[in-house]
């Protein structure tokens, strides 16, 4: 038996790490894992994600794919595996019982309930490290879950489209289309692996959006967010927001810390709404990512993304970094984070 390379331990949390993008929004309150097995000969035995909540985790579904191959292998995982008996057994204990000799897993388990995996691995043999792929699964897949676990509060992206020259729509209000097909297909897959989508009901006013995550060919994803309509004033009971196609809370505040608590049980929240609801989130501090949709055009004109956020003078501004810039279609997606 050889211990697999580099490349190939690599390889396999690539493959761990879009195992796990498939099954994100779907695992709640477990975080969206995934999991390789690799024989003692370095090949991949069993492939597996975190199952919906009371189902099995991750790495017992590779272990399961992978049957006596998993004894002396290796086996590649997102998060530290847990150590905690909850609606399912420790996984340690299930890799300990296959007989694998190694572990590799790329970020630390922040929750004190469940962590303490790799201690315990240690301890029956097994050889343990970490940190491959960590910046991969802590900016993707795991980012929302892991914000949550540190925090204990949801994670917000505020995601919006605009011209080149920063308007979300035209001065005669109209808005759609900005940005392209591909960019807003885009949009409807962040949605729904989303636990929550939250607008004004200014929005609900001048746009009557549905709200919902849709596939390609027009259809309703499996899956559906919670639609959130924040703002004191009433909405039509005709208002498409409130239609069948999902669930949907309405908040009677202008208050973004009053929508955390309500949103508390949530982990990734996608703020969606117009410039007013926008400058109030990002006044109360509490917007962890942007999502920038820059389409190559010139609106020009009054309406712009967000109003007032509470800068004075340019040596006040808000301070954010880009974590990603990405082509999508003709169009830029950026992805910025607090400095």
């Amino acid at each position: 038996m050889t211990a697999p390379t580099p490349a190939v331990i690599e390889a396999a949390m690539r493959l761990a790490v879009e195992r796990s993008q498939r099954v994100k929004g779907t695992t709640y309150p477990n975080p969206p894992v995934g999991a390789v097995i690799l024989s003692p000969q370095g090949e991949i035995a069993g492939v597996g994600a975190t199952e919906p909540a009371g189902g099995a985790h991750a790495e017992v579904i590779a272990l399961r794919a992978a049957g006596r191959l998993a004894r002396g292998g290796t086996a590649v995982v997102t998060l530290e595996p847990c150590n905690h008996h909850g609606r399912t057994p420790p996984c340690v204990d299930a890799l300990i019982g296959a007989g694998v000799a190694a572990v590799v897993y790329a970020v630390p388990d922040p929750n004190p309930v469940a962590a303490g995996g790799a201690a315990r691995l240690r301890s029956a043999g097994v050889a343990v490290s970490d940190g491959v792929g960590a910046h991969e699964v802590a900016d993707g897949p795991l980012r929302e879950w892991l914000h949550k676990q540190r925090t204990g509060r949801p994670h917000v992206t505020w995601k919006f489209a605009t011209s080149v020259d920063g308007r979300s729509a035209a001065a005669d209000g109209s808005s759609q289309w900005i940005t392209s097909d591909s960019a807003r297909a885009d949009v409807h897959r962040r949605r729904a692996a989303a636990d929550a989508i939250v607008v004004g009901t200014g929005t609900v006013f001048v746009d009557n959006p549905t709200l919902t995550a849709r596939l390609p060919g027009g259809g309703l994803a499996e899956r559906q967010p919670l639609r959130v309509v924040v703002g004191k004033r009433e909405i039509s009971t005709e208002s498409n927001v409130l239609n069948d196609d999902s669930r949907t809370m309405v908040i009677r505040t202008h208050d973004p810390h009053e929508v955390i608590r309500a949103l508390s049980d949530r982990t990734d929240i996608l703020l969606e709404g117009g410039p007013t609801l926008a400058g109030a989130f990002l006044r109360a501090g509490v917007i962890d990512r942007i999502l920038s949709y820059v389409a190559p055009i010139l609106l020009g004109g009054p309406v712009t993304a967000v109003d007032d956020v509470g800068v004075p003078s340019i040596a006040r501004a808000l301070r954010w970094r880009y974590d990603n810039v990405e082509r999508i279609g003709p169009d830029l997606l950026l992805s910025l984070v607090p400095v």
